[in-house]
């Protein structure tokens, strides 16, 4: 499932204007508050999306290996600007790529360099969910985004990716008719009734 055959620029700009939204909304003194995401507070999450994720978008949009298993520690002020600078050189970086350039995908096989923009509309989707929560901004995703987002998902997140000590925990069920961001919040391991003053956090992140 490759987004980029018509508007996948544009379903891009719309993951990162609504996680830049999110970002900008979030209050100095809620840095501490917990987060969906399993051990993290609303900084650790923060540093997450903001520079461990784009930064490393950036990298495997230039056809590069990011190294995921390395975490950031780094403080920021200004979350929000920081933000912004990294998002827009992500997407320098995308309107530059020739749309012939293949990579290694999973199983070995050659596909287009830029369906792995596919993996990063869906995680922005879901951290903007998980800030959204933590912070209590409303938590109204673009649908659109949010629906690739979702099918993007459903068709590469397997079984054997969730768990204890997994990057996903196991998908918490949701009616088929729930708002799609619910069922995509389910899908990626998190109860769309998630609360910070429940204080407890899903399996993975």
């Amino acid at each position: 499932m490759t987004m980029y055959a018509g508007n996948a620029l544009n379903l891009l700009e719309r993951a990162l204007l609504q996680t830049g939204n999110l970002v900008a909304g979030v209050k100095p003194e809620q840095a501490s508050l917990p987060t969906p995401c399993s051990g993290w507070d609303v900084n650790a999450l923060l540093a997450h999306m903001v520079v461990q994720d784009l930064d490393n978008f950036t990298l495997a949009a230039r056809a590069q290996t990011p190294d995921w298993a390395q975490m950031p520690h780094v403080p920021e002020s200004d979350w929000s600007s920081t933000f912004q600078a990294r998002a827009q050189a992500l997407l320098s970086t995308w309107r530059e790529v020739d749309p012939e350039v293949t990579v290694a995908g999973p199983g070995g096989q050659d596909v287009p360099l830029m369906s792995r923009a596919d993996q990063q509309i869906t995680e922005l989707s879901v951290h903007a969910w998980d800030l959204a929560r933590a912070t209590g901004q409303p938590v109204e995703l673009d649908s659109d985004v949010a629906s690739y987002a979702l099918g993007w998902g459903q068709h590469m997140l397997r079984p054997a990716y969730r768990g204890p000590d997994l990057a996903f925990g196991a998908e918490v069920p949701v009616p088929e008719d729930a708002p799609v961001q619910d069922r995509l919040a389910g899908w990626f391991g998190r109860d769309p009734g998630w609360e910070p003053a429940s204080d407890v956090g899903n399996v993975g992140c």
